[in-house]
Formats: C-alpha cells, structure tokens, sequence
C-alpha cells in the first residue's frame, strides 16, 4: 500500500467533465472519499476548492488530504498533502506543492511554473535540490489537471473504446503522457441512490503496484458537476474501492436517478 495516496490523488486529478464556457465547479466545492482495502475501512480523502492569488493573478486553490484511520493505521499510516494554485481565467497550474508521510516513506516537493520562461522549476527539499523542465503546449499537474478537464472536454463527443491524453508534470520523474480510456455509461448504487456515471480505464504501470496495465476503472458522475464517485483497483496485493463519501459547495444540482 506504499503507494496507494500516490494511486488516488492521481486518479482524482485525470477524472473527465465539461461545461464549454461556464466552470463546472467553484470556491468551496469540497469532496470526500471513503477508501476501502479489502474488508478494511482503510482511510479517508478529501478535496476542497477556494481563492487566492499569486503574484496578483487570481488563481483557485485546491487542497487535497489523504488519512489512514482506524484499524488500517496499524498497519500502514498514510498522512499525505497535495495542493496545486491554477488560474482562474486560463486553468494553468502556478504552483504544485506536495508532502507525504506513507509509512515512513516521505517527500516533499515543490513545483513552480514560470510561463514567461517557460520552465517549471522543482524544489525537492528534503533532498535539497532543484531540477528544471522545460514547457513545452499545454501542461498540468495532477490536481490541476482534473479541474481543468472538468472544463474543456465534451462527453457527448466522447467515443467508447477511444482515449483522451494529457501531459503532466508530477515529480523528479518529468513530464508524462496519461491515457485514458472511454467505456460508456453505467448507472451505480451508491449511499445517496442510484447515479448516472461516465466509465473511464485508466493505463497505468504494471509492476510492484498493479496487477496489469488496466487495472483500474473509474466512474464520474453524468451531470454538470462531472465528479467522481467510484475508483476500484486490483493491486499486486488485494483490491482497494473508494467511494464518494461527502461532498459541500458543488455548483450544480447532484443528479440522482428517482425510481
């Protein structure tokens, strides 16, 4: 489970959604997810929207927080910090900021993104050192990267069995290219009742952490707010759920199906 908060918050941040001219979310939008590890509640995971500015650019602020609680801690204490600043006008990251604890195994790193240079310039300092990459087109970081599809990407021109792909900048390891795929729509059960979702696969890498390359789906609420709600992994060891749990501040009507 070294790397499960890594897995989420990834996860959390390429989710899909749109609305062509009107934001599909705003300050105070906060969500929280319950994850499961096998018949274990293993922990918590929250994301909160707000405002703020960096060097006078008006910018949203998004914090992420993931805990281990409960019998899980025992076994493994996660207690992870991701917070990404992206422009309110043109959904640009300007800053990435994270710091985790996942049983002992701890970073923390900061991405500054100069445009004007076009350079993103990574402080990792707890090992005190800096590397710089260059910009090159559109880039995100994993938290900016879920807002900004939220806005310039149309599901009604999504195609099953087809990919969307994005660059990111996430750590010392440079800049990727994620993929992820379109399975259709799917109707799930959840505590509030039953939801409408976008299925997406997600190609991740094989090894120590998944089983194989499309070991993961993910489902993301079919109406104007476009957020998650389901994420299921199989693992190298065991399968992990989270669920939407709690969510404040959404700015659009949460569709649930009546029966």
């Amino acid at each position: 489970m070294k790397k499960l908060f890594l897995v989420l918050f990834g996860l959390f941040s390429v989710l899909l959604a749109a609305q062509e001219g009107n934001s599909a979310y705003k300050p105070g939008e906060w969500l929280k997810f319950r994850l499961h590890y096998g018949i274990l509640n293993a922990s918590y995971a929250t994301l909160h929207v707000t405002s703020n500015n960096i060097d006078g650019i008006p910018v949203y602020h998004v914090v992420g927080k993931g805990k281990t609680t409960g019998f899980a801690s025992i076994f493994f204490k996660v207690d992870d910090t991701y917070e990404s600043y992206f422009g309110k006008e043109d959904g640009r990251p300007y800053r990435f900021i994270r710091k985790i604890n996942e049983g002992g195994y701890t970073k923390d790193v900061e991405i500054n993104f100069d445009y004007k240079k076009d350079v993103a310039i990574l402080n990792d300092k707890k090992n005190q050192k800096k590397i710089n990459f260059d910009l090159n087109g559109n880039i995100q970081d994993i938290v900016s990267a879920f807002y900004y599809l939220r806005n310039n990407y149309d599901p009604e021109k999504l195609v099953v069995g087809e990919s969307i792909e994005l660059d990111m900048l996430y750590d010392d390891d440079g800049i990727f290219r994620f993929k992820l795929k379109y399975l259709g729509k799917e109707i799930l059960n959840t505590k509030y009742g039953k939801v409408e979702c976008l299925k997406f696969r997600p190609f991740v890498q094989s090894g120590r952490t998944f089983k194989e390359q499309e070991s993961l789906a993910l489902w993301v609420s079919n109406d104007l707010n476009r957020i998650p709600i389901r994420i299921k992994a199989d693992l190298a060891v065991g399968s992990i759920k989270a669920d939407l749990d709690g969510y404040n501040g959404l700015k659009n009507q949460f569709k649930i199906i009546m029966e």
